[in-house]
């Protein structure tokens, strides 16, 4: 069945982004998928998107990416709004990949869309929001992700998926260091990874970016353990980049400390062939195979023991397991089905409304 879809992305980031940044690629890797499959996509983001779909601007330019000193994401945001607004009759499905803000605007509309929730959801003030607003079908991205609003409604899990050919497999790790990637922050806990290196005596390669408002953190916490010479800091990079980096490493280095809702450097890393050693934590167990894609560890002593097993893993398999259930093309088709099931119940529902009015009326 071919869907008109909207997939209305957040404007922080550029469709894919330039460097650093996980939704907007998720929504960049789906709406190409889709429209390979396909579908007639429509994709809301700003201009530097780059997309096979038709592409609806409603910002010049990322907001990450925008020189201007003074900007006003939440301005930014309903303008979105009311462009998908203006727009939605063109569309048999809207989902959207922005949080909460849409809810009180397609109240009469929510039985059409979906929400695929990408953040953390401990927060005091989400459990009242999501009851508030029930009609909404709700997606999550790892089964860990929903413990925090349970009683949602939660309708699919859909874990993230990367296109097959972005990375290939590297079946050995010639490098012999182990690698960080992502972001410079407490909750990433770098200084977990330069411990266990240091530990294991085993060279550190960081690829990372530093937020503004991690920035403290990182010159009173961070920068003082680079002058380890086992430690190389290479800061922020591209995807180009990411093959080489995540294939020639023997091992990455996942050492959170906070209720992960994915992870997409996991599977990044898997799409390399490279291992992954991780925190038993958020949706580490729904991402990592332990004993087959890595390791899943409790703290910094099993996880220098563990990296003394990284030669045991087959990175050939590594890659199959990535085939088997994190490319893009899954990802879209497991949408496809959220999207069949949700039309189908919306189709119902209005058949159930028109015979009640009708009886009504007689």
């Amino acid at each position: 069945m071919r869907v008109r879809i909207a997939q209305i992305s957040p404007l922080y980031e550029a469709v894919p982004p330039r460097l650093y940044g996980g939704t907007e690629r998720i929504v960049a890797y789906l709406t190409d998928a889709l429209v390979k499959r396909g579908h007639a996509v429509t994709l809301f983001a700003s201009a530097d998107a780059r997309t096979s779909a038709r592409l609806i601007a409603t910002r010049k330019q990322s907001i990450r990416l925008d020189p201007s000193p003074l900007k006003s994401d939440l301005a930014a945001h309903l303008t979105l709004l009311h462009e998908v607004q203006r727009r939605r009759d063109e569309f048999d499905m809207l989902h959207f990949h922005i949080d909460l803000i849409h809810l009180p605007v397609f109240e009469d509309a929510a039985s059409r869309t979906i929400t695929t929730l990408h953040g953390r959801l401990d927060l005091s003030d989400l459990p009242d929001t999501y009851a508030r607003w029930p009609q909404y079908p709700l997606v999550s991205i790892s089964r860990q992700q929903r413990a925090p609003l349970p009683l949602a409604s939660w309708i699919a899990t859909v874990s993230h998926g990367i296109p097959s050919d972005l990375y290939h497999a590297h079946t050995d790790s010639a490098g012999g260091y182990l690698a960080f990637l992502g972001r410079i922050s407490p909750e990433k806990r770098p200084d977990r990874a330069i411990a266990i290196a240091k530990r294991a005596g085993i060279p550190l390669r960081m690829a990372a970016k530093v937020d503004p408002v991690d920035r403290a953190y990182f010159h009173e916490c961070i920068e003082p353990l680079l002058a380890d010479p086992i430690v190389q800091y290479i800061g922020e990079i591209s995807d180009a980049d990411k093959e080489a980096f995540l294939g020639n490493a023997r091992a990455l280095l996942f050492p959170i400390d906070w209720p992960e809702p994915f992870g997409l450097v996991m599977i990044e890393a898997m799409a390399c062939g490279t291992p992954v050693i991780a925190w038993n934590c958020g949706s580490v167990p729904s991402v990592v195979d332990n004993g087959l894609t890595g390791f899943i560890v409790n703290n910094e002593d099993e996880a220098v023991e563990a990296v003394s097993r990284i030669a045991s893993l087959d990175r050939k398999s590594i890659r199959s397991v990535f085939d088997r259930r994190f490319t893009a093309d899954v990802m879209a088709a497991a949408y496809e089905d959220v999207y069949r099931r949700t039309l189908d119940t919306a189709s119902w529902t209005a058949r159930d409304a028109y015979a009640r009015s009708a009886d009504e009326h007689r």
